[in-house]
């Protein structure tokens, strides 16, 4: 099968295309025909050595995928061979970035009607983290405020629109060109990062979930009222301290399992979300997408359209 490879560590340029062994379906695990995989930041990560370093290659990272089942492993029921589905990867294991990924079939779901595999791979790890954050971690509840950092990429597209969904008051930071998209997610407030400092013109806020990191993950413990909560993403496998003791620091643990998959179906089902703005490149080009997303400055999800 086709597949985006690297052989050793580096940047972009270490990406290649090219023929990896099909992968064969154990016990309770399903072979799925890939036609659409997203781009997450952990993707980069992986390939560049930041977390723990690969020792086997040629090494194919992807971690959530849209496609249509191909093939069952031993045990596997409630799923036949041409049912489309989409799913995350298990925690350590990737290979998304292929025309064939095999994958347990119990953290996998039914792809909705009427949404393509674009859109679903998009919402696949990208929703998966923004329910987890927004709904189990930092448990928002109507009426309630949060200040989403980040509000353009694609986790904190969907934290927009669960956060309007349950009913709360939400207030993001975008650039300029970008406004007008958060708005349209429902966004009741935008700040320009580039032009405002937030803590000047944010505070008292119940939440805040921040896909940033770095400087502004700290700064953004003082928008918040006392008792209040912040759920990170972008500063690594723990919560930074808080610097203050009467807040809460919180880092979201987004497992793998299908209930959450079907929480996103039934979301997008019921109009209460959709998937991000997408901007698709063919899997081939894998080294570009990558130098796009290292950027940081993307509107929304990159997906590689693999079929």
């Amino acid at each position: 099968m086709k597949a985006a490879f690297f052989m050793k560590h580096g940047g972009p340029e270490v990406m290649e295309y090219g023929d990896v062994p099909d992968p064969v379906a154990g016990p309770g695990q399903v072979i799925v025909d890939v036609h659409a995989a997203s781009v997450n930041g952990a993707d980069w990560r992986v390939r560049a050595g930041s977390y723990a370093p690969i020792e086997k290659f040629p090494y194919v990272p992807g971690r959530d995928f849209s496609g249509v089942v191909s093939a069952l492993g031993a045990g596997v029921t409630g799923f036949n061979a041409g049912d489309a589905v989409f799913g995350v990867c298990d925690v350590g294991q990737e290979q998304a970035y292929a025309e064939k990924v095999a994958i347990k079939a119990a953290i996998v779901a039914r792809k909705p009607p009427g949404v393509s595999h674009t859109d679903c791979a998009a919402l696949a790890l990208a929703g998966l983290t923004a329910l987890v954050s927004v709904e189990d971690t930092l448990k928002l509840k109507r009426g309630e405020t949060i200040l989403v950092q980040g509000g353009a990429g694609g986790v904190a597209s969907i934290a927009i629109q669960l956060a309007k969904h349950i009913g709360a008051r939400v207030t993001t930071t975008a650039s300029k060109a970008n406004h007008d998209y958060v708005r349209g997610l429902g966004a009741d407030h935008v700040i320009d990062y580039n032009a405002e400092d937030f803590t000047k013109v944010v505070s008292g806020c119940d939440a805040v979930f921040d896909t940033v990191g770095g400087e502004v993950a700290m700064r953004s413990f003082s928008v918040l009222r006392p008792g209040g909560r912040a759920a990170f993403i972008a500063s690594g496998a723990k919560a930074p301290q808080s610097p203050r003791a009467d807040v809460e620091s919180l880092r979201p643990q987004v497992g793998r399992d299908r209930q959450h998959l079907d929480r996103i179906v039934a979301l997008v089902q019921a109009g209460a979300v959709r998937a991000p703005e997408v901007t698709i490149f063919p899997l081939a080009e894998a080294a570009a997408a990558h130098r796009v997303s290292e950027g940081r400055h993307l509107r929304g999800k990159l997906v590689f359209k693999v079929r």
